[in-house]
């Protein structure tokens, strides 16, 4: 991610508008958290980083991965490439100055594709959900408790399954050895006829 080095975004300035509305809607996805490990904001999903975010006075970067429409944001003029190397693995940085107007509608639909690029897949089926059920909602806690139910419900029976199984008689060191030396006086003894 580029560097912006210096002091933070003024309150009520359109860098720190903008930087919270990119942050209300990270912290809206499932499991969503926000961590500071360089002084930046890093938003992750689990312990996956999906964006990295920094407003400062200069302006506002952004660094996310796209996995869909890298190629089309490669041709826009703000982004390049991010650096660390993570450029190669679909990562791209935005950067827009204090005068310009970042398109949110764009930031915000990247913002989704990178979370979904490094979630787990029960955390973007809770996302679709929630996009069914509506902007700004979430899914409906029944339907989650019931998946929640059928998943715990599918690992019992899988242990249930894996303790019934009969399990293969396991053989011990020396008998290993006592039988490769069996095959290995077997095969001296076909060499000698």
């Amino acid at each position: 991610m580029t560097n912006t080095t210096g002091p933070p975004a003024k309150p009520g300035s359109l860098i720190h508008k903008n930087a919270t509305t990119l942050r209300d809607l990270a912290m809206g996805l499932p499991e969503a958290w926000e961590d500071f490990p360089w002084g930046h904001s890093a938003f992750k999903v689990r312990k996956k980083v999906f964006l990295f975010m920094c407003a400062g006075e200069e302006g506002l970067n952004i660094s996310l991965k796209l996995t869909d429409s890298h190629f089309e944001a490669m041709l826009l003029p703000f982004v390049e490439p991010t650096g660390y190397g993570l450029g190669k693995s679909g990562w791209v940085s935005a950067s827009f100055g204090t005068k310009d107007k970042p398109p949110m509608g764009i930031l915000a639909q990247w913002i989704e594709e990178s979370y979904r690029a490094v979630a787990l897949k029960s955390l973007v089926k809770l996302l679709d959900q929630a996009n069914v059920a509506g902007p700004g909602k979430s899914a409906p806690k029944s339907t989650a408790k019931r998946s929640a139910k059928k998943a715990s419900a599918k690992k019992a029976a899988r242990k249930k399954v894996s303790t019934t199984k009969l399990a293969a008689p396991k053989t011990t060191a020396k008998q290993a050895s006592k039988k490769s030396a069996k095959a290995a006086s077997k095969k001296k003894a076909s060499r000698s006829r």
